[in-house]
């Protein structure tokens, strides 16, 4: 009976083994399971988040776009009545001349909507490069309020600037840091009431420089406070204001603040309180007589040389207008239609310099520049590109194609009155590679 009792054992042995086994892989497939449930949640949970994003980002870009044909149509009304004000006036000057200031201010008005939004574009993308240098934050200030001149005393508004006795010198960006000062400075007086005032006020902290724009405007709920420099977000208003933006100014000053390696911040301590906004940037060492001072606004000095000016561009109106203020400058301006036509144009009219559109019918602006060019006679032709284009990679490839200048529309007129005085003085034997070393 031994031989049995052995492979009883041996056979009781084997179940339980077997047993064992069967328990420890039920065991693994119970966690496994239980893990794939758990992933199969997280993933149901993050596609759900996923969602909600989606619609929230959806919720704010129509949001947007709403408040963009709003911003759109608000100057647009104005100009349209001036327009119309202009034709009628049959030569009353005084209200012709009523009608014109309107257009500009609100021409002006547009341009800057569009500017922003192609700024936060750029810096989002990684496109937007500084032109660091040491300045004086005084005249950054003051250019700053100067911007903002206009509005400011359309609203009576009294801005007190507060400096100390010694410079903060910084090294950043002119433009780009202007435009910093100047946005947050336009907010104070769009959001405060007529008559107000507000305060600029900059101080050395340590080794920064803290700047604050304080205003008695209607303030900022704390709990927006967070979000105030997201894109498209706004500040609800306890009062409508007739200036609300499409809400990038603020990100575009956060953003470029950052890239001077600089931070922001606002306060309010509610609505009716007012806002403080504070820039804080790096001090750099140097004596304040080496500073670069910004120059003051104004017109070159003497009227520009009389020209032969040639303007292309398939918009018809665009190429009579700017040849009208340019005839009416003095100069002798021809328009063609589209590039075919500026060429043939330029072989009989000899021009000394050539405005043209890049996105143009049967010859576009780069190949129309490069044939021109090649022409015997063009030596010393200067090429302006006039265009609605405005990256930095369009500006390299206009500058590619032989332009010496590159103007984003609509281009300021008096900022272009100054560029002819600076590019139509200049020798014109001068060599292209010469003159395409100040393209801007």
């Amino acid at each position: 009976m031994q031989p049995n009792r052995s492979s009883a054992f041996s056979c009781e042995a084997a179940l339980e083994a077997s047993i064992e086994r069967l328990v420890a892989e039920r065991d693994q497939a119970r966690r496994e399971l239980a893990a794939a449930i758990g992933e199969r949640d997280r993933a149901r949970e993050a596609l759900h988040e996923a969602e909600r994003r989606a619609a929230r980002a959806r919720k704010r870009l129509d949001e947007f776009l709403v408040t963009l044909a709003h911003e759109l149509r608000n100057p647009l009304a104005p100009i349209r009545s001036a327009a119309q004000i202009m034709r009628m006036a049959e030569g009353d000057h005084a209200t012709a001349s009523a009608a014109r200031a309107i257009i500009e201010r609100q021409l002006k008005h547009l341009v800057r909507l569009i500017d922003d939004l192609l700024d936060v574009s750029r810096i989002t993308r990684g496109k937007l490069e500084l032109r660091k240098e040491r300045l004086d934050l005084a005249t950054v200030l003051q250019v700053a309020i100067e911007i903002n001149r206009p509005l400011l005393e359309s609203k009576q508004q009294h801005v007190k600037v507060e400096l100390p006795a010694e410079p903060l010198i910084v090294e950043a960006d002119t433009t780009r840091l202007a435009q910093v000062f100047a946005n947050l400075l336009n907010n104070s007086a769009k959001y405060s009431d007529p008559r107000s005032d507000i305060r600029i006020r900059a101080v050395r902290n340590g080794g920064r420089a803290a700047v604050t724009v304080t205003d008695q405007g209607v303030g900022i709920e704390r709990e927006r406070l967070a979000s105030i420099f997201d894109m498209f977000t706004q500040a609800e208003r306890r009062q409508p204001s007739p200036h609300d933006g499409l809400g990038v100014g603020l990100t575009l000053v956060k953003r470029l603040v950052e890239l001077h390696g600089g931070s922001v911040s606002a306060y309010s301590a509610g609505p009716g309180t007012g806002s403080t906004f504070t820039i804080e940037l790096e001090l750099v060492e140097r004596p304040a007589e080496e500073a670069r001072a910004l120059p003051a606004a104004g017109k070159a000095e003497g009227a520009a040389p009389r020209a032969r000016i040639l303007i292309a561009d398939d918009n018809h109106d665009a190429a009579q207008s700017l040849a009208l203020m340019l005839a009416m400058d003095g100069h002798d301006v021809r328009t063609a239609g589209d590039g075919l036509e500026a060429l043939r144009v330029a072989e009989e009219f000899r021009p000394q310099l050539v405005v043209l559109d890049i996105g143009m019918p049967k010859l576009d602006g780069y190949e129309t520049a490069r044939r021109l060019r090649e022409r015997p006679w063009a030596v010393g032709l200067r090429l302006f590109a006039l265009t609605g284009w405005g990256q930095e990679e369009d500006r390299e490839r206009a500058r590619r194609a032989g332009f010496d200048q590159h103007l984003v529309k609509p281009v300021d007129p008096e900022a272009l009155s100054q560029l002819l005085h600076g590019t139509l003085a200049e020798r014109p034997a001068a060599s292209s590679a010469t003159s395409r070393a100040n393209f801007t």
